[in-house]
């Protein structure tokens, strides 16, 4: 009877030879591995090696980064054309979506239906808006450290919001319950503006000119939670010049 030939260390049972490199430890503290796989042993190695080399090099490609620390670098690409505001969302957002199973997973590795299942998970908890909210970030990160990868996902469908517009009964029963007088005139200038929370914080007596207010700036909290002047509102639309009532000028 013909023995069965032994099976030679890393050699798979259809004959092809895996190497295993250490990848990356993930947020949870779990020890990742990529492994290459070639007909010799050799050069599955020699694949190893060339990961290895080009991860050393700090050369990020979809074979060298996980979508996790790509989310990162895209965020850290970004800092000086996006507002500090948007910056803690972005990283408030990495932090509570990407520390799972997908954060982990090598930018090469990931298809649409791993895509398709987070989401899908994300939904059966949270609103249309954030799950949105949440891959919107993830697909910028993708093109630009992944252009080549094509995800096509179903995204929650998005659910119009029941906005409630205060009238003036409502406007004068909350102004009645304030005594603090900086916060009524900060309710004022948001009923009468009307202007952004984040344009009245930044208020200053250089911006008014008798009873025109014009808006250019806007306060916001950065991301290392410090409150922050913006020299531009939220949008370009913010730029504008506002009318005000005497008695509201005469307050501030």
């Amino acid at each position: 009877m013909a023995k069965t030939p032994k099976k030679k260390k890393n050699q798979l049972p259809s004959g092809s030879y895996r190497v295993q490199v250490y990848s990356h430890t993930d947020a949870d503290g779990k020890r990742h591995y990529k492994s290459f796989t070639a007909k010799s042993k050799s050069a599955a190695r020699a694949m190893a090696n060339d990961w290895l080399a080009k991860r050393n090099d700090d050369v990020v490609t979809p074979e060298t980064i996980t979508i996790y620390d790509a989310i990162s670098k895209y965020i850290d690409v970004k800092k000086g054309v996006l507002s500090p505001a948007t910056i803690r969302e972005y990283q408030g957002t990495q932090k509570r979506y990407f520390r799972g199973p997908l954060g982990s997973m090598q930018l090469g590795d990931v298809r649409s239906q791993d895509v398709q299942l987070w989401i899908s998970e994300l939904a059966g908890k949270l609103s249309p808006k954030t799950v949105r909210n949440a891959y919107g970030l993830l697909e910028p990160t993708l093109e630009m450290f992944a252009p080549d990868r094509r995800i096509r996902v179903t995204l929650p469908p998005r659910k119009k919001p029941d906005l409630y517009c205060p009238n003036d009964e409502d406007i004068k029963k909350l102004l009645s319950y304030i005594k603090n007088e900086d916060i009524k005139t900060a309710v004022l200038l948001a009923a009468f503006g009307p202007l952004r929370r984040s344009e009245i914080c930044a208020l200053t007596n250089k911006d008014i000119a008798g009873n025109t207010v014009k808006i250019t700036k806007a306060m916001v909290l950065g991301p290392d939670n410090t409150w922050i002047i913006k020299d531009h509102p939220k949008s370009y639309g913010g730029y504008r010049e506002i009318e005000l009532p005497d008695f509201i000028i005469q307050r501030i």
